[in-house]
């Protein structure tokens, strides 16, 4: 009895580890600013850094030396690194034109993949990506500050609720004074003041958050019509892409007005959604105004921030891709959602280029 009892306890401990084994992750690319994150959650254990591609030796070395990483980490090719290390995922940190160059090669390999925001710089290139993701069952996630926000999901609750009615007035502001007026570094720098590595400038920098939540709040819908116009402020800066840019998203029964800027006087993130009932405003990602009620004055609510994993995208990743988290469909992070996110970029870029409103079909 007491071997067999031994013998239980240690399957059952075996099983245990086995499921809370970390997820072996490999970065694709150095060069976005955001790649320091994962360098910097030495406290957290739900992934395992096993591979690291980055073409550019000096900023390899650069990243070696500041984080101390072994030298057997290093690739200067994707698919070689790939088939060494064998990753269950990959995070892409390159330029957004290169994500699909990442796709390309981890699906057949069955890997799964994230991305920073948006998932990609054309639309043929997004739905090149579905079909490789479906074919190949894996998921390709996309990575957005805005979807780790509390205040967010508030809002968002609320809808489902029915206390804001239905959506007539969404404003979505995004942005900072510049990348190189705060100091990105030079390869980050390089990729948002490239139009074709980054799609456009603030458009497609700060653009997509707006794109992407209020894809999210109309479950999916398209919008009718797509009108953007954009300018440069700092053509002595910014000579190849706009630093400003508002897009105006037309639905039958809804409007959203997104205001991406490389010009607004402090950072911001903030979303305001108005119904037919009462509106929401997050503020930031904890706080929320909101006036549900005529007679009834405005409230500020102060939210705790969202529950691993969801305040940090790699323990998110590890969630999906061991099978603990399933997202829904709708989910800010998945596909559908970002699939149009990308079509709403492309459209605003096209009519900010004609001056004539796009619509879509």
């Amino acid at each position: 009895m007491k071997l067999y009892l031994f013998t239980l306890l240690c399957f059952m401990v075996f099983i245990q580890s086995f499921a809370q084994a970390p997820v072996k992750v490999a970065v694709a690319g150095l060069s976005h600013g955001h790649v320091d994150w994962i360098f910097n959650r030495t406290d957290k254990k739900d992934i395992l850094l096993v591979g690291i591609y980055e073409p550019n030796q000096a900023l390899a070395e650069k990243y070696a030396k500041r984080y101390k990483l072994e030298a057997k980490l290093f690739f200067t090719d994707l698919p070689k690194m790939l088939d060494a290390v064998k990753p269950q995922a990959v995070s892409a940190f390159g330029a957004i034109s290169e994500h699909i160059t990442v796709v390309r090669a981890c699906a057949p390999r069955k890997i799964h993949v994230m991305v920073e925001k948006p998932l990609a710089t054309t639309l043929a290139d997004a739905k090149e990506i579905k079909v490789l993701a479906e074919k190949n069952n894996i998921q390709v996630l996309t990575n957005f500050e805005t979807s780790w926000y509390a205040s967010n999901q508030h809002v968002n609750s609320l809808l489902n609720q029915g206390k804001l009615g239905e959506i007539r007035k969404v404003m979505v502001n995004d942005g900072h004074q510049g990348p190189q007026e705060i100091g990105v570094s030079k390869e980050f720098l390089e990729i948002l003041t490239d139009p074709a590595k980054n799609g456009a400038g603030t458009l497609v920098d700060f653009g997509c958050y707006g794109a992407n939540l209020m894809t999210w709040l109309m479950r999916g819908e398209r919008p009718t019509s797509v009108t953007a116009v954009t300018h440069q402020n700092k053509p002595n800066i910014y000579q190849k892409v706009d630093d400003e840019a508002t897009i105006i998203l037309q639905y039958p029964k809804a409007q959203c007005i997104i205001q991406g800027s490389w010009n607004w006087t402090f950072a911001r993130k903030d979303m305001e959604v108005y119904g037919d009932k009462g509106y929401a405003i997050a503020v930031n990602n904890t706080t929320v105004r909101q006036r549900l009620e005529e007679k009834s004055p405005e409230t500020t609510l102060k939210l705790d921030p969202r529950p691993e994993p969801y305040t940090d995208p790699f323990s998110l990743l590890a969630a999906v891709v061991s099978g603990r988290l399933k997202l829904d469909k709708n989910d800010l992070y998945e596909l559908p959602i970002n699939i149009t996110a990308v079509e709403i970029l492309e459209a605003a870029k096209k009519s900010a280029r004609t001056n004539k409103t796009v619509f879509l079909k």
